[in-house]
C-alpha cells in the first residue's frame, strides 16, 4: 500500500527525518508513535504531497484514495448527515449523474455501480458514524453552523470515515472525543477494511486497534509487529542488547586500540599492528542509547489530611440557568482519600459537576458541604487561555511566590518537568505539552486536598501520560478524572461515577463493563435510537375512545404497513447468522495459519475476518433500529 525509501526532510533548517525507509502493507492498521515534535504529523503531510521530500521517495498503491480529517471543520448551514454524505464523492456524483442521464445503458451501469457501493444503505451508515460519535438522530438532521468547533470536528472525523478511503491518515482523532466516542473509534478502526495509520498518545488504542507499531526516532522509522504493549517490549529488550553489544564492542575497540599503540612502532609487530588498524576502521559503531526518559510530574501532597468527608452532597441540584437545573438530586460523599473517574457522555453535566465541587459554581438546591480549610485544585482543557503568553514559566511561578529567592523559584519550575532552557521561554513558544506541564504545575502549587482532572492529556505524549500516573499515584489527597484516556482511568481511579439522565451515581461495573455497555447499546448513555412509531402512552389514550372493532382494523393496518419492516428484519437475522458462522470458520482458519506460521494465511484471513465483523455491525444496528420501530 505504502513503500518509503530512504527518506530525507528538513523543516526550517531542522533535520526530522534522514534517509529512512518503511513499508505498510495492504490491510495494516498501523499506530504511529513518537515524541512529539519529532516529526509524526510533517510525515502525513508528505504522504499526502503537501510537502515534498528532500530527498528519497514515497510511492503508493496506484490509484489508492487517501484521506484525512479535514483540518477546518464544516461551519455551514448543511445538516450533520448530509454534509457525512457528501464525502463519498463518487455516490454523490452518480446521483447527480443519474437525475439528467438519458442513456438507456449508461442509467443501467449508474444504478449498478450504486448497488456495487451499496449506496441504498448509505443513509444508515452515515447515521451509525454520527451516533457512535455522539450525535442523535435529531442533531443529525442539525446544520453544521449549530454547533461548537470540538463537535464540528467528530463531523469531520465522521465524514473521512464514511468515505472509507484506501489509506486512512488519523491525527490524534481522540482529542476532540470523550470516553464513549473513543471506546467506538476504537472498535470502529479495529474493524477497518483497508489501510489505516494512526498518530496516537491513547495506549488503549493503540493496544486494541494496531496490529503494526511504527516508531520514529533519532529521525529513524522503525516498524515493530504487533499492538503498543508488544513495541514496548521488544523496543526494551533491543535497548538492553544494544547497550550490551556497545559495551562489548567499546572493550573490544579499547583493546585493538591499546594493541596498536603499543606496538605499531615494533617491526616485529607492524604487519600484525596494521592489521588491527584496518580492523578498526572497519568496525562499525554502535550508537549509544539516548537516555529519552521524560521529566516527572509531581504533585505536591496536602501537608495535613482533612477530615472526610471532605465534600457531602445531599439531595444537590447545579446548573446555569435559574428553574433548569443541568444535574439534580445529588447525594454523593467525596472523602479524603477517593480517587473517582467520572463517565458519561459529553453534554450531559460531567465538567458541570466538576465545577460545582471546585466551588465554580454555585448549588441551585439542596445541601452541600466541604470540610474546613480544604483547598481545591482544577485544572481543563481551555485553562490554556490562563498562562500570559508574554511570560516565561519562571514569572508565571515567582507571581505565587513573589519573596523566594530566584534559585527556589527556578527549582520549582523544574519539579514541574521543564528543562532549564524552558524556564525563561515565553509561555507562547512553548508547545502544548510545556503549558500543560506549567499549568498543572500552578495548578497544584500549594498542595490541594482535593485536585480536579478535566481532560489532562490532550497534550502529552505516551511518556508523559505514564509520568501522569506516577504523578497521580504518588499523591495522597483525593482525586476526580474525567478523561478519554482508558488506561490513565484504569491505572489511577478506584471508583467510577456515572453522570447520566440528570444526576451522578456509582458506577458498579469496571472499565470494561462500561465499554460493553457503550459499544452496545443496551442500557447505554448513548443508546437513543429515533422512535418511528407513535408512542404507546398516545395509542393508548386514543385507543380508549374507539371500539374495539376499530382497534382492530387499526392494528390491522398497522401490521400491513410494517410488513416490509419485519420481512427486512428477518432477512437480517439471516445475514447476521451467516457472517457469526462466517466469523467462527476463519477464526478456525486463522488458529491453523498460526499454528503452522503461514504469515499470508494469517494476514489473508485476518481481512475476511475485519470485513465479515465490520459487516456484522452494520447489520446489528440495522436490526436493532428496525427491532425497535416494529410495535411488539
Amino acid at each position: 500500500m505504502l513503500t518509503i525509501t530512504d527518506l530525507t526532510f528538513r523543516m526550517q533548517g531542522r533535520l526530522l527525518l534522514e534517509k529512512t525507509s518503511m513499508r505498510v502493507p495492504a490491510g495494516s492498521r498501523c499506530g504511529f508513535v513518537g515524541r512529539n515534535g519529532t516529526g509524526k504529523t510533517t510525515l502525513f503531510k508528505l504522504i499526502t504531497g503537501e510537502y515534498g521530500p528532500e530527498t528519497g521517495e514515497i510511492s503508493l498503491r496506484r490509484g489508492a484514495r487517501i484521506g484525512q480529517v479535514a483540518q477546518e471543520a464544516p461551519g455551514n448551514d448543511v445538516s450533520l448527515l448530509d454534509t457525512v454524505l457528501a464525502a463519498d464523492l463518487e455516490r454523490a456524483e452518480l446521483l447527480a449523474e443519474a437525475e439528467t442521464a438519458t442513456d438507456s445503458t449508461r442509467i443501467a451501469d449508474i444504478h449498478t455501480r450504486l448497488a456495487d457501493i451499496e449506496a441504498h444503505s448509505a443513509e444508515a451508515r452515515a447515521g451509525a458514524i454520527l451516533h457512535g460519535l455522539g450525535f442523535d438522530a435529531d442533531a443529525q438532521q442539525q446544520p453544521c453552523s449549530e454547533f461548537s468547533g470540538g463537535w464540528r470536528m467528530r463531523v469531520a472525523l465522521a465524514a473521512v470515515l464514511f468515505s472509507e478511503p484506501d489509506l486512512l491518515l488519523l491525527d490524534e482523532p481522540t482529542n476532540y472525543l470523550d470516553l464513549e466516542g473513543t471506546l467506538w473509534l476504537e472498535n470502529y478502526i479495529a474493524r477497518y477494511p483497508h489501510t489505516v495509520i494512526i498518530i496516537s498518545h491513547d495506549r488503549d488504542l493503540l493496544n486494541k486497534c494496531c496490529n503494526t507499531i511504527v516508531h520514529l526516532e533519532n529521525r529513524q522509522l522503525t516498524a515493530y509487529k504487533g499492538n503498543y504493549d508488544f513495541f514496548e517490549k521488544t523496543r526494551a529488550e533491543r535497548m538492553a542488547l544494544q547497550t550490551k553489544m556497545k559495551v562489548k564492542q567499546d572493550a573490544k575497540r579499547a583493546h585493538m586500540e591499546a594493541f596498536i599503540n603499543r606496538f605499531k612502532a615494533k617491526a616485529s609487530k607492524a604487519t600484525q599492528a596494521q592489521s588491527r588498524i584496518k580492523a578498526l576502521e572497519k568496525m562499525g559503531t554502535i550508537a549509544a542509547v539516548a537516555d529519552t526518559d521524560v521529566a516527572p510530574l509531581i504533585f505536591p501532597s496536602p501537608e495535613k489530611e482533612a477530615a472526610s468527608p471532605i465534600i457531602n452532597l445531599r439531595d444537590t441540584d447545579v446548573g446555569y440557568e435559574a428553574g433548569k437545573p443541568i444535574l439534580s438530586k445529588i447525594d454523593l460523599r467525596i472523602d479524603a482519600d477517593d480517587r473517582i473517574a467520572l463517565l458519561g457522555a459529553n453534554g450531559n453535566g460531567k465538567s458541570t459537576f466538576a465545577k460545582l465541587i471546585a466551588g465554580r459554581l454555585d448549588k441551585m438546591a439542596g445541601t452541600l458541604t466541604r470540610s474546613e480549610k480544604l483547598r481545591i485544585a482544577m485544572f481543563a482543557q481551555h485553562n490554556m487561555d490562563d498562562l500570559v503568553p508574554e511570560q516565561t514559566p519562571v514569572e508565571h511561578v515567582r507571581k505565587l511566590v513573589p519573596d523566594e529567592p530566584e534559585a527556589k523559584v527556578r527549582g520549582r519550575v523544574a519539579k514541574m518537568g521543564l528543562s532549564g532552557e524552558k524556564h525563561d521561554t515565553k509561555a507562547k513558544n512553548l508547545s502544548g505539552g510545556e503549558k500543560a506541564r506549567l499549568l498543572l504545575g500552578l495548578a497544584t502549587f500549594h498542595q490541594p486536598h482535593l485536585l480536579i482532572l478535566d481532560e489532562p492529556t490532550n497534550h502529552l505524549d505516551i511518556d508523559s501520560r505514564e509520568a501522569l500516573v506516577h504523578a497521580l499515584n504518588d499523591y495522597t489527597g483525593a482525586v476526580i478524572l474525567i478523561s478519554h484516556d482508558r488506561h490513565l482511568v484504569e491505572a489511577s481511579a478506584e471508583r467510577l461515577w456515572l453522570v447520566h439522565d440528570g444526576s451522578v451515581a456509582p458506577y458498579e461495573g469496571d472499565m470494561e463493563d462500561y465499554r460493553r455497555l457503550v459499544l452496545t447499546g443496551k442500557g447505554s448513555p448513548r443508546a437513543k435510537l429515533e422512535e418511528k412509531s407513535a408512542p404507546k402512552a398516545v395509542e393508548a389514550e386514543v385507543a380508549d375512545t374507539r371500539s374495539a372493532a376499530e382497534r382492530r382494523k387499526d392494528e390491522a393496518k398497522m401490521r400491513e404497513a410494517q410488513a416490509p419492516l419485519r420481512k427486512r428484519i428477518n432477512q437480517l437475522e439471516a445475514i447476521m447468522k451467516k457472517a457469526s458462522e462466517a466469523i467462527k470458520q476463519i477464526d478456525k482458519k486463522l488458529a491453523q495459519a498460526s499454528t503452522e506460521r503461514q504469515p499470508d494465511k494469517i494476514r489473508k484471513y485476518a481481512t475476511q475476518k475485519a470485513e465479515f465483523e465490520r459487516r456484522l455491525v452494520e447489520v446489528e444496528e440495522e436490526w436493532l433500529e428496525l427491532s425497535e420501530s416494529v410495535s411488539a
